[in-house]
């Protein structure tokens, strides 16, 4: 590597969006589950956050590893958080879930709160799982 070029991304050699998510959480694993489901084109990655690529990128992003209460969406050097990022991959499922990109008619003011209240009680209302989800074999390889 030259000197002066600059360093590599956390994400590696992977194109197209990256999903930060967390990986021990029941909603978030459920949400991932949902998206591998949907994303027919396979277009999406995941990189739990308990990972290294997923709390680099967290850092990267300015969202606090130790209290992660956001939702993060990196495609190269774009980055959409909370209800922001839920809306960017909706939107990019295609389809009926396009319609999501209505909720931009409520102001982020709004949608935001929402989306910390439910990322901060997460697990006291869905659960929380000892280890990260283990991907099935066959789409092991979105996982970064």
């Amino acid at each position: 590597m030259n000197p002066a070029s600059p360093p590599e991304p956390s994400t590696g050699p992977h194109k197209g969006p990256i999903v930060v998510f967390d990986g021990v959480c029941a909603l978030c694993s459920g949400w991932v589950r949902f998206l591998l489901r949907h994303d027919r084109r396979a277009r999406f990655h995941f990189a739990a956050m308990q990972e290294t690529v997923g709390h680099d990128l967290l850092v990267e992003h300015g969202i606090d590893p130790a209290d992660p209460v956001s939702f993060l969406l990196v495609d190269g050097d774009a980055a959409w958080h909370d209800s922001d990022g839920v809306i960017e991959v909706l939107r990019r499922l295609g389809g009926v879930w396009r319609a999501a990109v209505l909720l931009r008619m409520v102001p982020r003011a709004l949608r935001d709160p929402a989306y910390r209240l439910l990322a901060r009680n997460r697990y006291r209302v869905f659960g929380r799982r000892e280890t990260c989800m283990v991907p099935p074999a066959e789409v092991r390889a979105r996982f970064l």
